[in-house]
């Protein structure tokens, strides 16, 4: 017989004793492991974030994040992901689907912008068909020219009383006098003079304040006109509007040509 299955020696699992103390070392080296990984694992993570935010910082810095920043934020995620704790699956092509439509906001903003930009090309070029003429817009300051103002107020029924005031670009009040209470449209020539007689020098803007009321006292104005000659384009921003003796009104509140 082989000596060896001869021996009394125990197996190695039979002859090890294991002590309280030996149990506590050897969760001690497993706890130890576990965080080693754990460490790693964010050390990893921490740096692919720390990228990607420099990356994200720099884009930004000199302009709105791009379509392929965004991508590369994503391919940085599915490259420093957890293999224990993996991005799910539904979660990815959401992530996906985000880059789609953002990719596609992209291009319909830039289309968005062109097309503004020639809508705002086109109204300057209509504009150009009012210089030269004479027109009626919503708008209460007019510049005094040639010694004079007209203005215009529009009543939605006959007044039995109205009060009409000629402010400065002060809001000062430098005249106030009484106005044609006719339903429909009404016209006010200021003569240029405050109430003292004085005559003021031309180029300044005044504005006019109209109050109309019918004999229960309701208000029946609905809105002031100044009327004038456009002599040209204010295209300062990005609607462009007419100067009407000097003063600037939009296209849009032109409610007629006299002439």
């Amino acid at each position: 017989m082989n000596p060896r299955l001869k021996s009394a020696r125990r197996p190695f699992h039979l002859q090890t004793t294991f002590t309280s103390t030996t149990l506590q070392d050897l969760r001690s080296v497993a706890s130890n492991r576990d965080e080693e990984r754990f460490v790693m694992t964010v050390s990893s993570a921490t740096s692919a974030a720390t990228t990607a935010t420099t990356s994200t910082s720099s884009s930004s810095a000199s302009s709105s994040l791009s379509s392929t920043d965004f991508l590369s934020l994503l391919v940085s995620e599915l490259q420093n992901q957890d293999p224990l704790n993996a991005t799910s699956t539904t979660d990815f092509i959401n992530q996906l689907t985000s880059y789609a439509n953002f990719n596609e906001q992209q291009s319909i903003n830039t289309s968005m912008t062109s097309l503004a930009s020639s809508f705002s090309s086109l109204v300057t070029l209509n504009s150009v068909n009012y210089i030269g003429h004479t027109v009626e817009a919503k708008a209460d300051t007019a510049t005094l020219t040639s010694g004079s103002a007209t203005f215009g107020y529009s009543l939605s029924s006959a007044a039995s009383d109205v009060t009409v005031s000629v402010k400065d670009s002060s809001g000062n009040t430098v005249y106030t006098g009484t106005g044609t209470g006719n339903a429909g449209s009404n016209t006010f020539t200021w003569d240029g003079k405050n109430s003292s007689g004085t005559q003021l020098t031309d180029g300044g803007k005044y504005t006019i304040s109209v109050t109309a009321t019918d004999s229960a006292g309701n208000s029946v104005l609905n809105y002031t006109t100044i009327s004038g000659t456009v002599t040209g384009i204010d295209a300062s921003s990005s609607t462009p509007a007419l100067l009407v003796n000097g003063t600037s009104v939009s296209a849009a509140n032109i409610i007629g040509v006299t002439s």
